[in-house]
């Protein structure tokens, strides 16, 4: 018995990794690890990239509280030409004293060395040939790295590399099963491409301006950009006659429509179960998104009729950029509203109805709001 008891005395060091934790406690627990070997490792961050915008946004980092210089921060690829370079070399960078730099113009590059920060490591970040992002290995201390170190590094820059991937991947195979979903019921509803490429950079806008005062990370504005236009996800299970109806609803139709909330919970439940999709992080967005996107801030909404801070903020957001897109979107029966008319309304159902700190957010910043609809613009309606 003491002979098969000796055979598991090792703990497996990152047994962690396997627990249904998020991305960015995955990446402190590693980061705990790495130290270890190489206590001059200060930072892991991850940066993102969005091919459709070509942005490089913050996505996660391993250091606690605030002490992170850089969060909610998101600049164009092509004004960082030193990051632009590793992606053109396809390999990583190594800056042994950042002070190369000090004459840089870049606000990431000013917010690195503003903190101590005195030497990086950059590795980019592929799936596939696919570029996804950037892998930042930050110290205080200046030439730390050998190449025996960098070496090692390397297996944990493509350890964390595969920790994102596997999560990016679920995000995608989970939003794609939802799509399939209402594309082989013929649900339609006018969501057009647009329209939900509009509604996620509008939610996206309105988590980062709240970002500071709600406690709202980065990893948690990626979820609910990604996760915001899967809110009528429900409508699958309502009936066409009631779904494309012309005209206004009856009573009896309105509580059949008001169901799709709770079927959109049931079914997101059902693919990630079909999908083994329900241990990766912050999934609740999605599940909060879908089921409590029509609830009010007066208690008045559906369908657990809700009040205030009970409504989960994904949701509060969710609503606020849903509602703004649909005002101002041109459909077959109606005009598209101005961007004044849609603020002025929402200001009105402030309180009430939305959340008055995601309509201000939206409101306060019309040249983003601008640049999202220039970029995303409906093709002509016949």
């Amino acid at each position: 018995m003491q002979q098969q008891k000796d055979l598991f005395t090792h703990q497996d060091t990152l047994a962690n990794l396997h627990e249904n934790i998020p991305l960015t406690e995955k990446l402190r627990f590693l980061h705990q690890i790495i130290r270890q070997d190489f206590p001059f490792l200060d930072r892991l961050a991850i940066a993102l990239f969005d091919e459709k915008t070509q942005i490089l946004k913050t996505y996660t980092h391993s250091t606690e509280g605030n002490d992170s210089p850089v969060t909610t921060y998101e600049a164009p690829l092509s004004s960082a030409p030193s990051l632009h370079a590793i992606i053109e070399h396809r390999r990583p960078r190594l800056v042994q004293d950042l002070n190369i730099f000090s004459q840089g113009t870049h606000e990431h590059t000013k917010r690195i060395a503003a903190k101590g920060y005195k030497s990086s490591y950059t590795m980019p970040l592929y799936q596939g040939r696919t570029f996804i992002g950037f892998l930042f290995f930050n110290s205080l201390q200046a030439h730390p790295f050998t190449s025996q170190s960098l070496r090692q590094i390397d297996i944990y820059g493509h350890l964390v590399a595969l920790m994102v991937i596997n999560e990016l991947t679920a995000i995608r195979t989970l939003i794609a099963a939802v799509r399939a979903a209402r594309s082989m019921t013929h649900y339609r509803d006018l969501e057009t491409g647009s329209h939900i490429d509009r509604t996620a950079h509008y939610a996206r806008l309105i988590a980062r301006e709240l970002a500071s005062n709600y406690d709202i990370t980065d990893e948690q504005i990626e979820h609910i950009f990604l996760f915001s236009p899967m809110h009528d996800v429900g409508k699958i299970g309502i009936p066409d006659n009631i779904l494309r109806k012309p005209s206004r609803l009856d009573d009896s139709e309105f509580d059949v429509m008001k169901t799709h909330p709770e079927k959109g919970r049931e079914i997101i439940e059902a693919v990630l179960k079909d999908f083994s999709l329900g241990t990766f992080g912050h999934v609740d967005i999605l599940r909060n998104i879908a089921e409590y996107h029509h609830e009010a801030m007066d208690g008045s909404g559906y369908p657990k009729g809700l009040k205030g801070d009970e409504i989960p903020i994904e949701a509060r957001i969710s609503a606020v950029a849903d509602v703004f897109d649909a005002l101002t979107s041109r459909r077959v029966y109606k005009a598209a509203w101005t961007n004044e008319e849609a603020f002025a309304v929402l200001q009105k159902m402030s309180n009430a109805k939305l959340d008055r700190d995601c309509v201000n957010a939206l409101i306060n910043n019309l040249d983003k709001v601008l640049s999202i609809q220039q970029q995303f613009r409906d093709e002509e309606l016949i």
